[in-house]
């Protein structure tokens, strides 16, 4: 059985949750949390992404 990664889940948990306060900023209406979350979001993501890259 595969050990569990801790330091990714972790990494995926915080990108699932800038996404959803993405959603929090839309019903707030300030675009300025939607644009602080957002480019947090897909920051994260490609982290995670150049991260997994250099694990290969």
């Amino acid at each position: 059985m595969n050990k569990v990664n801790y330091p990714m889940l972790l990494l995926a948990i915080l990108v699932i949750l800038s996404f959803f306060s993405v959603g929090i900023g839309i019903a707030l209406r300030s675009i300025w949390l939607i644009l602080l979350f957002l480019i947090l979001g897909f920051g994260l993501m490609g982290f995670g992404i150049t991260l997994k890259r250099k694990r290969k």
